[in-house]
Order: C-alpha cells, then sequence, then structure tokens
C-alpha cells in the first residue's frame, strides 16, 4: 500500500516537499514508517501522527490514514473553553473577555511576544494543531477546576512586538487561574505542532510526549 507522509518545518525543507509517498506492506507499523523515513528524519527526534494523533511505534498503519511526522515542536467540567489557531493578529483583551465568567474572582492572561528580532515565522500542522490545542484547554480547564480557558496561537509572520501566543484562565481564586494559565502556555509548547523559525533558522524544541493511552 502507499501511504503519503505530511511533513513540517525542517523536515519539509530537507525533503524539498510537504508531502511524501512511501510503499509500505500490509500490517505496517508506526515504526516502519519511522525507518522508510530516516534519511529524511535524521537525527531530528521525531513523534509520527496518525490520523491527528500522536501515535506509538506499535500502532498499525492503514491504506487511507492520514500520516504525519511531527519533529520538536517550538514550543473543564462546565468550564467555557476555547481555542484557535489564526494567521491574524491576536488580542489580549479579546481572549481575556472570552474567559469572563460571573463565578471566576480571578483571571489571569499571558501573552507571548516576538523580541529581539525584526519578526518570526510561524508553521503549523493547523488541522492536528487545533485539535490539541482544544484538547488542552479542555484538559487543563478541568484539572485546575477553571471556570473558563482560552488559548490562541497565530500563524505566519510575527512581527516585532506582536504578539504570537496568548492563554487566558478563570477560576474562583487565584491560586487554580495562576495554575491553569501556566499549564497552557506550557503543554502547548510542549504538545502542539507548531514551529519557530527565527533568522533563517528552525528553533529548536521538544518531542510531544505520546498520551498513555494511546
Amino acid at each position: 500500500m502507499v501511504i503519503r507522509i505530511r511533513l513540517f518545518a525542517g523536515l519539509r525543507e530537507r525533503a524539498g516537499a510537504g508531502t511524501v509517498d512511501v510503499e509500505l506492506p500490509e500490517g505496517a507499523r508506526v515504526a516502519d514508517v519511522r525507518a522508510r523515513l530516516a534519511g529524511v528524519v535524521g537525527d531530528t527526534p521525531v513523534v509520527v501522527a496518525l490520523n491527528r494523533a500522536y501515535a506509538p511505534d506499535d500502532a498499525v498503519v492503514r491504506a487511507g490514514d492520514e500520516v504525519a511526522l511531527v519533529p520538536p515542536v517550538s514550543g473543564g467540567a462546565g468550564a467555557t473553553l476555547h481555542a484557535r489557531i489564526t494567521g491574524e493578529p491576536l488580542s489580549l483583551d479579546v481572549v481575556a473577555a472570552r474567559v469572563r465568567d460571573p463565578r471566576a474572582g480571578a483571571i489571569v492572561t499571558f501573552s507571548g511576544a516576538t523580541r529581539d528580532v525584526a519578526f518570526l515565522d510561524y508553521e503549523a500542522y493547523a488541522e492536528m494543531a487545533l485539535a490539541e490545542l482544544e484538547r488542552i484547554v479542555a484538559a487543563v480547564a478541568d484539572r485546575h477546576g477553571l471556570c473558563a480557558a482560552a488559548a490562541e496561537h497565530r500563524t505566519g509572520r510575527v512581527p516585532l512586538g506582536e504578539a504570537s501566543v496568548v492563554v487566558a484562565a478563570s477560576a474562583p481564586h487565584r491560586p487554580e487561574a495562576f495554575a491553569g494559565a501556566r499549564a497552557l502556555i506550557d503543554e502547548l509548547k510542549a504538545q502542539v505542532p507548531i514551529w519557530k523559525r527565527e533568522e533563517g533558522a528552525w528553533v529548536a524544541g521538544t518531542v510531544p510526549r505520546i498520551p498513555p493511552s494511546a
């Protein structure tokens, strides 16, 4: 069977294309995908995404599956949740307004902006990035007992001083709101497949964690 593999950031540049087709036998597993693309991967640590979810090496790959190589990323009940990946400028005020709630006595926000350079370029595995961001927002809201949680990340070129990412969390009390906002940005940067290029080079990041239930 022929499987089309999606590539991003440095892997896409190395291959010279956003997708490559590989021939795999029936019953092939994620480990076989890694092996067939060893020349593209090189010494870059990667995780394989299978149908927009991080997959272990023993997961079976079937004809028609959406498969992607994900290099290191740059990066509750009754709660109001919001997640967005966009090429448009971000507004901290708009995101903060999304988490206002009559139950909330505390709202904490965080905005990450371009610094020191004229611009940064961001690339995303857009479909999976949004799904993963939605998962993180929901999980963090549930874990920290938030009234509401929101996260937005920008793609494309982000000029000096403009925000590339904004998160907000609201809760009845400040400890939960602070913890929730911190968890949102930390998990977003570690897990969402978004890559950052600074002055022509892809910024090194972290290898996404494969959930235990995968």
